[in-house]
């Protein structure tokens, strides 16, 4: 297999259209190659500028999940120490956990901060949402957000092997009226579901619409846990 590591966006449009397979750190895909055999050529985003950045509003897809720090918001960084071993943290990237898998833990996080990604394909770059990313799996170069006031992030305990533990994520975003919005994402299993209400005043009455969006239709126990979230990131956006 011949690894290819472009420098350049058109450089990297080359290699998709010469049938490159686009990789990451290939924690994902290893072990299908060794049973299924190895494609002629694989492409690493490693070298690629624009997918290695991270800063406070932005994060490249080839951007190892370790590298992930406190440039970022809490709820992308806390979502990133808490995926897989150390070992595999070293090894897995943003593209790979987002597009590539399907626990997608910095999914979430990623929906809570309004974020959108930058994906090519043969014509060049532009963005798209992330549903669209996520169901039609482009190359993702990385994504950008926009800056909340607080966000938090709470992953249940899990067991290896068994199902993917509950995921919640939150975010308050300044609105340009003055107002504020609360961003809510859950992943309940392997579906990620999540909404958004204006962040009043009156906790009850968030809490009241965000019964309105995809999240009043999780299970009564799930929605507990996601009251009791909001009512915290409200509670640490009002202090």
């Amino acid at each position: 297999m011949l690894l290819r590591l472009p420098t350049s966006l058109s450089e990297a449009r080359r290699c998709l259209a010469e049938g490159a397979v686009p990789v990451g750190g290939a924690t994902l895909v290893w072990a299908q190659w060794q049973r299924d055999g190895f494609p002629e050529q694989a492409m690493s985003l490693r070298r690629l500028p624009e997918a290695t950045v991270v800063d406070g509003e932005t994060l490249g897809a080839a951007v190892l999940l370790h590298q992930i720090d406190d440039r970022v918001p809490e709820v992308l960084r806390r979502a990133a120490a808490s995926i897989g071993t150390g070992a595999v943290r070293r090894t897995a990237t943003v593209g790979g956990n987002i597009v590539g898998s399907t626990l997608r833990c910095l999914l979430p996080p990623a929906l809570v901060l309004d974020a959108r990604a930058t994906v090519m394909d043969g014509d060049g770059t532009y963005e798209a949402e992330l549903a669209e990313v996520v169901a039609k799996r482009p190359l993702m170069l990385g994504i950008r957000w926009r800056r909340p006031l607080v966000s938090a992030y709470r992953k249940a305990p899990g067991d290896v092997g068994g199902p993917p533990p509950l995921v919640v994520a939150t975010a308050v975003h300044a609105e340009q009226d003055g107002g504020r919005r609360l961003f809510t994402a859950v992943r309940d299993g392997d579906d990620v579901v999540g909404g958004s209400v204006p962040a009043t005043a009156d906790p009850g009455r968030v809490l009241d619409a965000l019964e309105g969006t995809a999240l009043g239709r999780l299970p009564v126990e799930t929605r507990d846990v996601v009251r009791r979230e909001v009512t915290d990131i409200l509670g640490r956006a009002d202090g």
